[in-house]
């Protein structure tokens, strides 16, 4: 009987950029809606779960450069292929009628680890 290999959690940290800021508000809501596509596609890959997300914006105004984030999806992921799948959506994803891509108007990293759990032994007794 084999164990089954653990999933993989990967934290996408997504930065919005100067370009965003810059744009018509017509360029701007196409962004957005863009970014539903970027979100719901990662939600859609094969084995991803998505266990939540945060978005920054109260607390950080104006374009990311580096970390802090715009925006946060935590996720279980089967490998690290799905990752990478995840990342290249922001190549894909079309804003608006064309022809820019998202990764014009945003950026993403992924951090990549394992679900940290406290082992049982290491508990303090009830």
């Amino acid at each position: 009987m084999s164990t089954p290999t653990p999933q993989m959690r990967a934290l996408f940290c997504i930065g919005i950029n100067q370009n965003f800021f810059d744009a018509a508000p017509d360029e701007a809501k196409a962004v957005w809606l863009a970014c539903g596509e970027l979100f719901n596609g990662i939600a859609e890959l094969p084995g991803v779960t998505v266990l939540g997300n945060i978005d920054d914006d109260l607390s950080m105004v104006g374009p990311s450069t580096s970390w802090p984030w715009t925006c946060y999806i935590l996720a279980d992921v089967p490998d690290i292929q799905t990752v990478h799948a995840a990342c290249n959506l922001l190549r894909t994803v079309v804003v608006g009628e064309g022809p820019y891509k998202l990764w014009k108007y945003a950026k993403i990293e992924a951090r990549v680890g394992r679900e940290l759990v406290v082992p049982p032994s290491l508990k303090k007794p009830a």
